[in-house]
């Protein structure tokens, strides 16, 4: 730390009592009065280091102001940016301009970090009150209010949506569907025609890959171009449609929306747990054709719905798995400040449901009031409250629902026999001991508990704490035995035990959580604000504890591994030491040992010994009462009622034998204690300010507190973002759809339907399709069959120059143009002409091919094959650290957000891999031999590679050529023309043309 020489202190000192008045606040009615030392020490030792690092982009001489800033006058900093004020005189820590230099928030210089001795002294000209000589101020620093209002009004994507007339036209003989005429109207009025159909064999190909991502086989392009009936394009749509391959092509553009990955990136690249099976619910959802607003539904509370989706083949839980999509982002396994992880999570959950769903980029909110957007800081921190309302967990989801029916017989028939043997005792007039009053004030206390704070990840708690007094079932060597609780206390059953719950084998997992078996067996206590280090919980049994503190659950480092704890038979008390995360948010987790019992009563904070000990002996006082009471009771009711314990008993082992044990896991969201969450100032989660009430958009839906029955609220969210009068969802959807089909959205930036988006081409239109998708039950498929069956999506590629000279980028579609695959569809048509294509559907990822270059933290023990065992790329392992060359070079995203719309780069990367990568080289060779295997005849042979590739036979041209180089090349080898190196050159030749990675 930087000295303070006497000179400053006497500075610091004659400031203070010019300051005291002003103290907190950055505006100022009265400016202060500064000493000369004190501008003496600003001309010195602060302007300086404004001019030389600050003013090229915050003064009035900036070519370009950056984030409405100026600091080239005191009164400017004081007033602020777009993040509010830079300065507050007297307050360091409270100044942005000091978070800016020290690289605490933003990073100022963007150049790099100041030298020690200039922030000290910018901190010290902050202490002093911020001398600065009077002068005038270096430009007009005031910034616009920020007026929803005027933004709402002021925008297209706010206002309804309409349902506009179809337009006429002249030609009347052109359109196919209602969409021709809105395209064909704007031609018109531009004095422009449409280009040609495409040619059968073109559109063929272009379904293929548009609908099911694989090239049509000889067979079916010949099934096809040889139906000459009128309907022959609508059964191929409709048979691709139904293909189960149509639920991995379009699963794989859903999944660049939810950033889809299978590690959490960052230093050691840890696994995301299981999830793949999110992966697999969404191609079973596509091929299936569930509406979008129950997709919507699903990934937003998909885990609250009271009759949810059951697979109709096996009868597990579907909806649950939508959630998943929430933890899909990154992770960091030993983030110094928790709560900066936590709130650096919701931005990215946020960021990704915003786009994804309503196409809005409500993440840009996060610090002030968004720049361009009718979106307020408030609107952000209201949705960050859903976030903070719900909870990660690994989900039991095959047994998940057969389970739950179970679980409600076992509680119906224990209330039953509890009843009954009440009524026993009742009437016996059995004396029964009082339960020990607790007399200092509990965190948590199972004895008084509302029933919607008592949570669990499963069932074998059961649905409510077992009362004291009441009789319950244990279970040891012996079998089942019941006994009568001493303390009221959540209790599992162990009714339950022997669940077995699957998890992926995984790559590289060092999560210490994953190493106790919770899911499906966890109690989770509301959350609290923890005021006191020292956390005390009364328990019995054995087991763990584990604190989650800021939602923080990847504990795999260094820190916060204090954070978990045994529980021993001899506990009667664990306590965590928790200092470190004092201020913070948490709840606890209690999972039992496995074939245990464990018992939560009640948990403490600051609790000293002699209370802990005092506890202990009025417990143990309760318990030999309860003891001879338990006694007694059970002498009565074998007198009374012979066989009622046994028959309860047996009941209940009928019951047990109907438990789903085994089920696979899955990572989804649970509700946790229903709050609000704080504003950040700033998006400094350091900073909390106001809480802002749970709601939707205010430029939608008002800024009035949602109306939550109760927990998260995320299911009322999921209402409001499906609600037809939200202008933004259905407008979203369908113009996702037009995008992935035709090459460009309606509106071309799909993501951000913004002021900094790009306005539609044909909003008439984005509104006719928005309505018919709701009209039509919001069905991706029957949306995607009628924009295929139109003329639109038929149009051939090659354009008129004079409609390419009126409108050179195609925003009126007068043509279709020609539309590069992605990598993926590269990668599985190479699988397919091969013969390598494993169609096998779903499970655990392919591991990666690791090449020499893929090196770093993280990399993976073992390389996966070098074709992925033949599957269809959208299995292959997406290691965040890892990420495939191939993928890479042909614009796969990275998976950080939404991406719904791809790069489309042409550069000679593509060329090289395709020339040299060892894949590619693999499977033109095995191509190659089964060419020769399928035919002796050389012509045939061609032809045959040509369907495969083209689905065309070869032009004279290219038949002649590729015959000569096979007579020359087997003559210059001194091998066969049936040679098959000479024909894997003749596969890679193939492989390496603008026709197999375009599609006109």
């Amino acid at each position: 730390m930087t000295d303070v020489s006497p000179l400053r202190c006497l500075l610091i000192a004659a400031a203070a009592f010019v300051w005291l008045s002003n103290q907190g606040t950055a505006e100022e009615t009265v400016p202060p009065e500064f000493t000369s030392e004190q501008l003496e020490f600003f001309e010195k030792d602060v302007r300086p280091v404004l001019v030389e690092h600050c003013y090229s982009c915050h003064s009035g001489d900036s070519e370009k102001l950056q984030a409405g800033l100026f600091v080239d006058s005191r009164e400017a900093l004081l007033h602020g940016g777009d993040s509010g004020e830079a300065i507050i005189p007297g307050d360091i820590d409270g100044s942005l301009l000091i978070e800016a230099v020290r690289f605490e928030s933003y990073e100022m210089p963007p150049d790099g970090k100041l030298p020690d001795e200039q922030i000290a002294a910018l901190e010290q000209w902050i202490e002093m009150g911020v001398p600065w000589p009077e002068e005038e101020s270096g430009g007009d620093f005031t910034r616009p209010s920020f007026d929803i209002k005027s933004r709402r009004e002021e925008h297209w994507v706010w206002q309804p949506v309409q349902s506009p007339e179809v337009p006429t036209v002249k030609d009347a003989t052109w359109p196919r569907d209602k969409i021709d005429h809105f395209i064909l109207a704007r031609l018109e009025a531009e004095g422009l025609r449409p280009t040609h159909d495409a040619t059968r064999t073109a559109l063929m190909r272009r379904l293929y890959f548009d609908l099911v991502g694989l090239p049509p086989t000889p067979q079916q392009t010949s099934e096809f171009l040889n139906d000459t009936s009128p309907a022959a394009v609508e059964h191929l749509v409709d048979q691709l449609l139904e293909s189960p391959h149509f639920g991995e092509r379009w699963g794989r553009h859903w999944l660049d929306l939810v950033r889809y990955a299978e590690s959490r990136g960052h230093e050691f690249d840890d696994d995301a747990r299981n999830a793949f099976q999110y992966r697999d619910y969404i191609i079973r959802a596509l091929n299936a054709d569930v509406p979008y607003d129950q997709l919507v539904r699903e990934h937003l509370a998909g885990d609250l719905l009271s009759t949810p989706r059951l697979n109709p083949q096996s009868g597990f839980n579907e909806s649950v798995l939508g959630t998943g999509y929430w933890f899909l982002g990154e992770w960091v396994h030993s983030p110094v400040d928790v709560r900066k992880d936590e709130s650096d999570r919701f931005d990215n959950m946020i960021d990704v449901m915003s786009k994804t769903f309503l196409g809005v980029t409500v993440a840009c909110a996060r610090c002030h009031d968004h720049k361009f957007d009718a979106i307020s800081t408030a609107d952000y921190y209201s949705l960050s409250g859903f976030l903070q309302s719900s909870d990660y967990r690994q989900v039991r989801f095959e047994s998940l629902e057969h389970n739950r029916i179970v679980a409600r017989q076992i509680e119906a028939l224990d209330r039953n026999y509890r009843d009954r043997m009440s009524n026993i005792l009742e009437q016996s007039q059995l004396p029964q001991p009082t339960a020990a009053a607790l007399d200092v004030p509990a965190v948590v206390d199972y004895g008084n508990l509302p029933p919607n704070d008592y949570m669990q990840n499963g069932f074998i708690f059961s649905s409510q704490p077992t009362q004291f007094g009441q009789p319950y079932w244990t279970s040891d060597d012996n079998g089942m035995s019941l006994h009568f609780a001493t303390e009221t206390a959540a209790i599992n059953d162990p009714i339950w035990n022997g669940l077995e719950s699957i998890s992926e084998k995984g790559i590289g997992n060092r999560n210490k959580l994953d190493q106790i078996p919770r899911a499906g067996r966890t109690l989770r206590t509301p959350t609290f604000l923890l005021e006191n280090g020292q956390v005390s919980c009364r328990v019995r049994g054995t087991g763990h504890l584990v604190a989650c503190v800021d939602s923080h659950r990847l504990v795999a480092g260094p820190l916060h591994g204090e954070t978990i704890r045994p529980i021993k038979e001899s506990d009667e008390w664990v306590t965590l030491n928790l200092t470190r995360y004092v201020g913070h948010r948490l709840h606890l987790e209690f999972t039992p040992a496995e074939d245990s019992q464990l018992a939560v009563v009640y948990v403490l904070q600051g609790a000293e010994r002699p209370t802990l000990k005092k506890i202990n002996r009025q417990t143990a006082e309760v318990s030999a009462a309860v003891a001879e009471y338990e006694n007694a009771a059970l002498k009565v009711i074998s007198e009374q009622a012979p066989d009622l314990v046994d028959s309860w008993k047996r009941e209940r082992e009928e019951l047990q034998s109907q438990i789903m044990r085994r089920s696979h896991l899955a990572m989804a969201m649970m509700d946790g204690t229903g709050e609000d969450d704080h504003v950040l100032i700033r998006g400094n989660s350091s900073k909390p300010g106001d809480l802002e009430p749970r709601h939707f958009l205010t430029a939608i839906s008002t800024n009035r507190p949602m109306k939550i029955k109760a927990g998260s609220g995320r299911l009322e969210l999921a209402e409001h973002i499906n609600d037809p009068a939200n202008p933004l969802t259905s407008r979203v959807a369908v113009n996702r759809i037009w995008h992935y089909l035709m090459g460009r959205g309606i509106v071309p930036t799909p993501d951000d339907f913004g002021v900094l988006g790009q306005l539609p081409s044909h909003p008439k239109l984005l509104d006719y399709l928005a309505t018919e998708f709701d009209a039509d039950g919001r069905s991706i498929k029957r949306m995607i069959r009628r924009i295929v069956l139109s003329r639109t999506y038929q149009l051939g590629s090659q354009s008129d120059p004079d409609a390419v000279s009126a409108d050179p980028k195609n925003m009126l579609w007068h043509h279709r143009a020609p539309k590069r695959l992605e990598g993926e569809i590269i990668r599985d048509s190479l699988l397919s002409l091969s013969g390598r294509f494993d169609p096998t559907m779903h499970g655990e990822p392919i591991p990666i091919h690791l090449t020499p270059f893929m090196d770093g933290r993280g990399r993976p023990k073992r390389s996966g094959p070098l074709d992925g065992d033949g599957r269809r790329s959208i299995y292959s392992a997406v290691r965040r650290n890892f990420l495939s060359p191939f993928m890479l070079t042909f614009d796969t995203p990275a998976p950080f957000s939404t991406m719904g719309r791809r790069n489309v780069s042409n550069v000679p990367a593509q060329a090289l891999i395709l020339m040299n990568d060892p894949f590619v080289i693999d499977q033109t060779k095995q191509w190659a031999t089964w060419a020769i295997e399928e035919s002796d005849d050389v012509d045939q042979r061609l032809r045959w590679m040509y369907e495969t590739a083209f689905a065309r036979p070869p032009t004279e041209g290219e038949a002649m050529m590729a015959t000569a180089y096979l007579h020359a090349e087997a003559k210059a080898r001194n091998v066969s023309e049936n040679d098959a190196e000479l024909w894997a050159d003749i596969a890679h030749a193939l492989v390496n043309t603008k026709e197999f990675i375009f599609l006109p």
